[in-house]
């Protein structure tokens, strides 16, 4: 194979991989979209917002722009958050909205190649998984893959106007 064939199979390939954010919540691992991320940042206090929902931790003031925050801990119904120095705040640019999400820790970015997802799992009716793209399999790890965009928009989160996509 030629040098410019090798380069082809290899630009091909990157096409097809998908470069994921890894997180943590509980015990399970999470990946999110690479391009959705903002930046990731320390956990800091949030401004409450009355009659919101448990898993909307509230607001922070992010360069003068007003940044609703999600305890995905609460979200996934994983019992009650610890707030320590691996906590962080994902921030996300989804559907022309700005949103932070709280999560245990981010380990890496990994390269997800096509052939490394699985689909999700049927779970049946008591489980939402409308959100759950499928599972990566990587060497003895296992990354639920998340589709952000849909979680975020979904009636339940309503954080981003679904009508947005485009």
């Amino acid at each position: 194979m030629s040098a410019a064939e090798q380069m082809d199979r290899l630009t091909v390939g990157n096409r097809n991989s998908r470069e994921l954010l890894i997180f943590t919540v509980g015990h399970e691992e999470y990946g999110i979209d690479i391009l959705k991320v903002q930046e990731i940042r320390g956990y800091d206090a949030v401004t409450r917002i009355a009659n919101a929902p448990d898993f909307i931790k509230g607001v922070i003031n992010l360069r003068g722009s007003i940044v609703p925050i999600v305890d995905m801990r609460i979200k996934f119904g994983l019992g009650e958050p610890v707030y320590n120095q691996f906590t962080v705040v994902i921030i996300l640019n989804i559907l022309q909205r700005t949103v932070g999400m709280v999560v245990d820790g981010v380990s890496d970015v990994i390269q997800l190649e096509p052939g490394d997802l699985r689909p999700p799992p049927e779970l049946g009716a008591m489980v939402d998984t409308a959100y759950i793209e499928g599972l990566g399999a990587l060497e003895e790890r296992m990354v639920i893959i998340v589709d952000i965009e849909r979680m975020m928009s979904s009636d339940e989160m309503a954080l981003v106007d679904a009508s947005n996509r485009g």
